[in-house]
């Protein structure tokens, strides 16, 4: 993950965790699509391609490749967990600093193939594929131009979150560990009509501090450093919100993280880099943070990589 807004320092020579479980060929893709931005594509006159050249060259780079790979592995993971539906959500990921390869529009998200992935410029622009661009990658490109830091972005409609959209809440915060550390709180952003640029603008207020936003009678939006990892983010507040709503059944009082251990997980969230809203507000603790924090968060990883 990249580093944290409204953090005033971090711990030098501390990778983002998320950083260090990133899929192998994306973190490749990552390295290599830089490499191409700044000295294939750019810095070396004698290589240097003909304008209208270089979107099809980065689409045929083999960090496209990647990128297109772990674009139709989420796209299957959304459709096998139910997160869409018809031709629902959208998936997109930046591609050197000109560059974003995102889902088109009309197509389910289990049914992808490679040549289906569009390269957009950042202003919506098709610039390589035989599809059309989904009305709702002007959201991805808002969040991308609002916060550096968003490297992939996934859109879908899971249930249990999207019944919260549909009420302009979120799940209350203190009660699972896991929305805590990767995600807490969610921001709710207001309605506007899918697809407009309206709509793409209602998450600027939110995207530096929330990497999870609720869409109003919508759906939700999650950012991070690689597509895999924004899709981790969709089933750890999906999961929140189903447990939440299921411990209500029960009957019997919520049990919510001790004041003291929630700090302990803002510091960790901190030294993590991972945004929260709350860190510009609370005081947190100096004396470092509990081994057993430590081990349930390496868990929690752990638990991740093997579901994908």
């Amino acid at each position: 993950m990249p580093v944290l807004a409204g953090a005033r320092r971090t711990i030098p020579g501390v990778r983002s965790t998320m950083q260090q479980t990133a899929v192998p060929a994306a973190e490749k893709g990552r390295e290599a699509a830089r490499a191409t931005s700044s000295d294939s594509l750019v810095s070396k006159p004698e290589t240097l391609q003909p304008e209208e050249n270089l979107p099809l060259a980065a689409a045929s780079s083999p960090e496209a490749e990647a990128f297109r790979k772990e674009i139709l592995r989420v796209g299957r993971k959304l459709w096998e967990r139910q997160y869409v539906d018809g031709n629902g959500g959208n998936i997109s990921v930046r591609l050197g600093p000109r560059y974003v390869l995102c889902t088109p529009t009309m197509l389910s998200k289990g049914d992808l193939e490679l040549a289906d992935i569009c390269l957009s410029d950042l202003d919506g622009n098709i610039l390589v594929g035989g599809r059309s661009r989904t009305s709702e990658l002007l959201l991805h490109l808002e969040i991308y131009k609002g916060n550096p830091r968003a490297q992939a972005v996934v859109h879908c409609h899971p249930p249990y979150a999207t019944a919260f959209a549909v009420t302009g809440s979120t799940p209350p915060n203190g009660l699972i560990t896991e929305y805590e550390l990767f995600i807490g709180p969610a921001a709710v952003a207001p309605y506007e009509t899918p697809g407009t640029k309206a709509f793409a603008e209602t998450v600027l207020p939110y995207v530096k501090d929330h990497n999870t936003i609720l869409l109003t009678n919508h759906g939700i939006v999650c950012w991070a450093d690689t597509v895999m990892h924004a899709e981790w983010l969709v089933e750890i507040f999906e999961t929140c919100c189903k447990t939440f709503l299921l411990a209500q059944q029960i009957g019997k009082p919520l049990t919510f993280i001790p004041e003291s251990k929630m700090r302990e997980i803002l510091a960790l969230k901190q030294r993590l880099g991972f945004p929260d809203s709350r860190l510009n507000d609370v005081a947190l603790p100096t004396g470092g943070i509990s081994a057993k924090l430590e081990r349930l968060m390496e868990q929690v990883i752990a638990r991740l990589e093997d579901r994908y």
